[in-house]
């Protein structure tokens, strides 16, 4: 259906997922002058348009054909590898003249070395079925880049669902179970690869078009969890993601380099990022995220740290975060600019944990300071947060650098309240990884540096009369690097319980 132009569209197909209250802010025009702001226009919000999602959301064709992993010897007991009989039913998948083709686990257990998805295949996991993932390193590829318990490379139409599970076995990997962090094996020791993070991913999906995950559950991953890299318009939704909590580096899902992508109605609750989109090659537009729960002891949403591309087009709407390190994270280390997002309808709850984990409690954390000497700086502009509720240990952080200025940022119709819970120490500022590490800082309910354009409208802050009261400064910034600050209807007091 075409719709009038409306909050940054032109004549357009509309997903229907923004009839908020932002179309109060932009009820007949594309883009209009700030009345708070001077000369400063309001951002105009580009609201991603999908229309890729008839082709890649829909129920069974109507024509398809079913080949079962059994049919060529799988035994489903969890302790003999099935790896080749799977990978004999996606070849035979595959090649059948019948598209697309589900490839069907019966009732079980199905231990498996890394398995390649391919064109035109589905693997249909039902309830009662798991894949297994191996936990020796001779169960994946030489290269580490390629460890996963599921890979497709250079494939199109291809997906995983069924309700069952996806479990790659992560307790395995661990040397030492810590409730501050785990202690977790790294394959660096052979060779293969370097660093504290060698472990195998679950699954991958690399340089692949339409792409769908839908209704499985993927649990234990070693590493990062679903991984979606330069791919085009993928789906993904009703999906469960569960990490340990106190397992680094298993983040929920990582979008990297990729275009057209929509998540949604899916519960992620595990120890490191959430939803993370990052930019190593190229950049990544148009990635819509709605309707999800969120828990983690890192940043329920962030973009970053890998930055060294443009990210554009993002919106994230109707979301929950529950007892999360950092709420909605912006951190752009590696000189890509990042403009034209939308953060709507969002309720934060953050507290503090270990320092160890990246993180002080922020509900909202917006920084562009470069990683290194060696680092450019990438800047932030025109980025709309609108009907946001917080309850959090700690303040806002925006803090821009000297060549990558926080540009345009609005905050509208915001609840927040602060107050203090748990145990750990306050009075620091986080802006790892690299830049100053973390920095002695008084709290306050939001800290600016670097900025050109910030506009406040509606919002409530509210400090519990109590542990807070030695950090009851609502804004702190230095004049000379905040600039075009609008207030309206900025309200701050005290509250008793």
């Amino acid at each position: 259906m075409n719709v009038p132009c409306q909050y940054g569209e032109t004549t357009c197909t509309r997903f229907q997922l923004y009839q908020t209250q932002i179309s109060y802010y932009f009820p007949n025009q594309c883009r209009k002058q700030s009345k708070n702001m001077g000369a400063h226009p309001i951002p105009q919000l580009t609201v991603v348009t999908l229309m890729f999602l008839p082709t890649i959301i829909q129920s069974h064709p109507s024509t398809y054909s079913t080949i079962s992993v059994t049919d060529f010897g799988a035994t489903g007991d969890g302790k003999h590898y099935d790896t080749s009989a799977i990978q004999s039913a996606i070849d035979t998948c595959h090649n059948s003249t019948t598209k697309p083709c589900y490839v069907t686990f019966p009732p079980g257990t199905y231990l498996t070395a890394t398995v390649f998805l391919k064109s035109n295949v589905v693997l249909n996991i039902p309830k009662g079925s798991a894949i297994l993932g191996g936990t020796k390193l001779e169960d994946y590829p030489k290269a580490w880049d390629r460890w996963y318990v599921i890979l497709a490379e250079n494939a199109s139409d291809v997906g995983i669902t069924g309700g069952g599970v996806v479990d790659g076995q992560g307790s395995e990997f661990v040397v030492k179970f810590d409730k501050r962090k785990n202690v977790m094996v790294s394959w660096n020791q052979t060779g293969a690869c370097w660093g504290d993070e060698c472990r195998p991913r679950l699954v991958g999906f690399l340089d692949s078009t339409n792409v769908r995950v839908w209704n499985v559950t993927l649990t234990q991953p070693a590493y990062w969890c679903l991984h979606i890299v330069r791919c085009e318009n993928t789906s993904i939704h009703d999906v469960s993601i569960y990490g340990d909590f106190y397992t680094p580096n298993n983040d929920g899902i990582d979008i990297e380099d990729s275009n057209n992508t929509l998540i949604t109605r899916c519960h992620i609750d595990t120890g490191d990022d959430a939803l993370c989109p990052k930019t190593y090659t190229s950049p990544l537009h148009n990635l819509t995220a709605t309707n999800c729960w969120i828990r983690t002891k890192s940043s329920a949403i962030k973009l970053g740290s890998a930055s060294w591309f443009e990210f554009k087009n993002l919106v994230f709407d109707n979301i929950t975060i529950v007892d999360s390190h950092r709420g909605l994270g912006f951190q752009i280390r590696d000189g890509g600019n990042v403009s034209d997002i939308t953060v709507s309808n969002i309720n934060i709850s953050t507290r503090y944990y270990d320092p160890s984990w990246w993180g002080r409690a922020e509900p909202i954390y917006v920084t562009t300071c470069p990683r290194d000497s060696n680092s450019a700086e990438g800047s932030i502009s025109n980025v709309n947060f609108i009907n946001i509720t917080a309850n959090s240990e700690n303040g806002i952080f925006l803090s821009g650098s000297k060549g990558g200025l926080l540009r345009n940022l609005r905050f509208i119709n915001m609840n927040l309240t602060y107050k203090r819970w748990t145990n750990y120490v306050g009075g620091l500022v986080d802006y790892r990884p690299g830049c100053q590490g973390l920095v002695n800082h008084s709290a306050a309910g939001i800290i600016m540096e670097h900025i050109d354009g910030l506009d406040v409208e509606n919002v409530n802050m509210r400090w519990f009369d109590g542990r807070t009261v030695q950090w009851d400064n609502p804004l702190d910034f230095t004049p000379s690097t905040v600039n075009n600050i609008s207030l309206l209807n900025f309200h701050s007091g005290f509250y008793s319980q």
